[in-house]
């Protein structure tokens, strides 16, 4: 199982005071020397955290192949074709949301939009993923688009487990929907873990290799860390928040012990 450590919300951190510090870039050899696998990055549209300064740099420094999360959008795929991350995963941004919160749409416009963004990165050399809903559907659409990965959306089984199993339900942050009886939530997890590992096994039949991540922390990690065809997860904010108190590099170390 390998490890991509989201480093953005470092960057949230120093937009907070729109200074220098903390850097992103110092995260990176620690990292390496944690035992991470990748650094994972999002150049948003509205470059609310990662910035192309950002990009730039941790592109160029990293010793760990960097996976470069982005939208669509011409003037991005522009820097991505740029730069040349090791990977390009196509994500889903909408302005108003706080975080991902689904998996990439495949409507016909974009589609055809995912598709030419696709071909023009592969030509160039740059692997692509898409991150998707852990639906059939997804997988047969990654398929036909060509990518070498698809990242499942662990998001649903991250609020279930929350909500389950922590204070979530007694704070401003409850999920209202599943707010529910501790016994449907409990049959709703088990369903949405069977739900991740079948899509696992379908998109590694189709030939694709498979990640997950979205919402991913040391409570929840470690079913996700046994579904047998999912090969690589990508966690950032709980990482992050962990590293407040113990520091970055054992907050590595910790989460790395737990999927291994």
């Amino acid at each position: 199982m390998l490890l991509g450590v989201n480093i953005d919300h470092i960057a949230v951190l120093r937009e907070a005071r729109k200074i220098n510090d903390p850097d992103p870039l110092d995260a990176i050899s620690l990292a390496a020397r944690a035992g991470a696998n990748q650094i994972t990055i999002h150049l948003r549209e509205d470059r609310r955290h990662i910035n192309d300064y950002d990009t730039k740099r941790v592109i160029e420094n990293s010793p760990l192949p960097v996976n470069l999360e982005c939208s669509v959008n011409p003037d991005i795929i522009e820097i991505v074709a740029e730069l040349k991350p090791h990977r390009a995963t196509f994500v889903p941004e909408k302005r108003e949301e706080v975080t991902t919160e689904g998996g990439i749409s495949f409507d016909n416009a974009n589609y055809a939009n995912l598709d030419k963004a696709i071909h023009f990165l592969k030509a160039r050399e740059i692997e692509t993923s898409l991150f998707i809903d852990p639906t059939i559907e997804a997988i047969r659409a990654a398929k036909g688009l060509g990518v070498e990965w698809v990242e499942l959306h662990t998001g649903l089984y991250a609020n279930i487990h929350a909500m389950l199993y922590t204070n979530l339900r007694y704070t401003p942050h409850s999920i209202k929907e599943l707010d529910l009886e501790r016994s449907k939530l409990q049959k709703m997890l088990q369903n949405s873990i069977q739900t991740l590992s079948q899509t696992a096994d379908e998109a590694e039949d189709y030939g694709l290799k498979v990640a997950a991540g979205h919402g991913l922390n040391y409570q929840n990690v470690e079913a996700i860390a046994k579904i047998d065809n999912i090969r690589e997860l990508n966690i950032g904010q709980s990482i992050i928040a962990r590293s407040v108190f113990s520091g970055f590099e054992k907050a590595l170390i910790e989460m790395i012990a737990l999927i291994k």
